[in-house]
């Protein structure tokens, strides 16, 4: 049986905080309308991140006055399905990217073709 990486959620928000800052400034300064949030649990298992919204390619002249997009990285969840501290960092900067290329308007397969299962 696996055992779950025990971290703090404050320690896991700083690994969210790095995984966000790793990601180069030519691409967060296209980042509009969108809030990054550490949750507890998923709404579903297995779920590591979950991007809500409405990505930046489908977003028109009518796009306005909306509530930001929403994207969640699950902490709990995370640590269940790593064995190492160093795993946990990486599995996040993973999961950080991939929601992130949600609100670019890529999808799950496109991700996958280009290596971010």
């Amino acid at each position: 049986m696996r055992s779950v990486v025990e971290l703090t959620l404050a320690r896991f928000e700083e690994l969210v905080a790095d995984a966000l800052d790793a990601i180069p400034e030519n691409l967060t300064g296209y980042m509009d309308n969108v809030v990054i949030t550490v949750a507890e649990a998923p709404p579903e298992p297995g779920l590591l991140g979950l991007y809500e919204g409405v990505p930046l390619t489908e977003r028109g002249e009518g796009y306005f006055g909306v509530l930001p997009d929403q994207i969640s990285i699950y902490w709990r969840e995370i640590c269940a399905v790593c064995a190492t501290p160093e795993e946990v960092v990486e599995e996040v900067r993973v999961t950080v990217v991939h929601e992130i290329a949600h609100h670019f308007g890529i999808d799950d397969e496109r991700l996958h073709e280009l290596g971010w299962g």
